[in-house]
């Protein structure tokens, strides 16, 4: 979501107004809960390279540097270690079909307009990524149905469908160990909805009106809880909530999970369902959200110059993650492979990503050298670019920064025609990658008009390319400074 930290809102640039808090301090001024002066980059020769300092009365020293590799890059041959995906599962505004999904994005289509999920007329946003016409007949009893976040509802549905298609019904699931698979969903706001009407009911009515699943429903860990619940699976289980980083977050802990012998299977991914007031109000409040109501399609349009901040979106991915010897032994049909990722953190402004780009940079790196992959080798990146004025371009020169020859990289923006799905984000965007990587097809980034003089890579504009992906990356960042890159590839056996 920040800057390159999380690309929705850097405070320097969307907090133009000073007077945000109530005693006139700005966000921008503030690191964690106390107000401190600007942070500023060390004047030549004072400070080893690679340091920061603050101007404050106490000044710390912050010694940060990218690793070097020392051997030649490795990919994983143990079959025990190495990860596959062999299913996929999304809810997304254009369905819960996958297909359908990418043929959409290969189409350019924008899933924006207008929201009618609630009056919106006094908002000064009022559009969004809204998903209509959700249904999840067959995946949840009515009763849970009724009483659901729409967060938990997409979640199940998404995670359900991901193992329909790794052929990993119930019936086959009740003949496997299920000890050995494991959840792993996370989400960056959980429940908003069933916070917000608990909240609203305490208020209006006194706790004695608040409905008993307020808490259970709020709750970041209940998706990968529920999913678990329904299915039977018994392995690791837990959530991870990073903001807009989190799917990737999830898919570098499944993976590990399965690495360390911990689990074979691993269902992961990301949810999200925060197109209601308390979640569009809140963004407006962060000055993030592009106000270009009048043409709701063309709002999200990353590294254009005429960009005005990010789309809410919504939805689920998960992703079916599989040693590579388990999905061998049940003859599971192998979409692509899984080569590793990484996650860091800026460790500099909850919103306001480093200046120095040192932390997304410094990820990307990390993640080819847990996938064994030269720099070489990667030919295609899904950006995280939310279509806000700092975090687009930082995101690019970070990418410049490990890339050094990107002649031959294409590079696109999914968010131009979804929106941004927060803690869903990464995990709509690896299963796009992935549809890349299987398809030989990227989709275009959207609403390319008037491109940034500084972005000179390819970003595949307007209009769908064939391209074969040798390795691809998908990229995420959130509010917090938390940063995450995914490393995919065809299978080879």
């Amino acid at each position: 979501m920040a800057g390159i930290a999380s690309a929705a809102c850097s405070s320097s640039v969307l907090f133009g107004s000073r007077e945000v808090g109530s005693d006139g301090a700005s966000l921008a001024q503030y690191r964690g809960l106390r107000p401190v002066d600007n942070m500023q980059l060390a004047p030549t020769g004072s400070k080893p390279s690679g340091s920061i300092s603050t101007s404050a009365s106490k000044s710390r020293t912050i010694r940060a540097m990218v690793s070097q590799t020392v051997s030649a890059p490795k990919r994983e041959r143990d079959p025990k270690k190495r990860v596959v995906i062999t299913g996929m599962g999304l809810v997304s505004v254009f369905g819960s079909g996958i297909d359908t999904f990418y043929d959409k994005l290969l189409e350019g289509e924008s899933g924006i307009s207008l929201i009618d999920r609630f009056d919106a007329s006094s908002f000064s946003v009022r559009f969004a990524g809204q998903i209509r016409d959700f249904s999840s007949k067959g995946y949840i009893d009515g009763k849970n149905d009724r009483r659901l976040d729409d967060c938990w509802r997409y979640c199940l549905v998404a995670g359900k469908r991901a193992l329909e298609d790794a052929n990993l019904g119930s019936e086959v699931l009740e003949n496997m160990d299920r000890t050995r698979i494991g959840v792993l969903v996370g989400t960056g706001m959980g429940g908003l909805t069933a916070f917000s009407n608990g909240v609203e009911s305490l208020v209006q009515k006194g706790y004695k009106k608040m409905s008993p699943f307020f808490i259970p429903y709020s709750i970041t860990n209940m998706g990968s809880a529920l999913l678990a619940i329904d299915t039977g699976l018994m392995g690791p289980n837990y959530s991870i909530s990073t903001a807009c980083a989190t799917a990737n977050y999830c898919f570098c802990s499944a993976a590990n999970h399965i690495r360390r012998g911990e689990a074979d299977i691993m269902v992961a991914g990301g949810t999200e369902a925060s197109v209601i007031p308390a979640g569009v109000g809140g963004f407006i409040a962060c000055r993030a959200l592009s106000q270009r109501n009048e043409d709701p399609k063309k709002a999200s349009r990353p590294w254009d110059k005429g960009r005005d901040g990010f789309v809410m979106g919504e939805g689920s991915g998960v992703l079916i993650m599989e040693s590579l010897e388990h999905a061998m032994k049940r003859g599971a049909n192998i979409i692509a492979e899984y080569l590793g990722g990484a996650v860091t953190c800026d460790a500099h402004h909850m919103t306001d990503p480093r200046s120095d780009g040192l932390g997304v940079s410094t990820c990307i790196a990390k993640s080819l050298e847990d996938a064994g992959v030269s720099p070489e080798e990667v030919n295609y990146v899904n950006a995280h670019a939310t279509s806000t004025l700092a975090g687009d371009l930082a995101e690019v020169n970070a990418i410049k920064k490990v890339f050094k020859n990107t002649s031959e990289i294409k590079m696109n923006g999914t968010k131009s025609m979804i929106g941004h799905g927060l803690g869903a984000a990464g995990a709509l965007e690896a299963i796009a990658t992935i549809k890349a990587i299987t398809t030989g097809w990227l989709h275009p980034t959207i609403n390319q008009d008037n491109i940034e003089l500084d972005v000179t890579i390819d970003t595949v504009p307007n209009v769908k390319k064939q391209h074969e992906v040798n390795v691809g990356i998908s990229n995420s960042f959130g509010f917090g400074g938390h940063n995450s890159v995914v490393v995919f590839a065809p299978f080879t056996a």
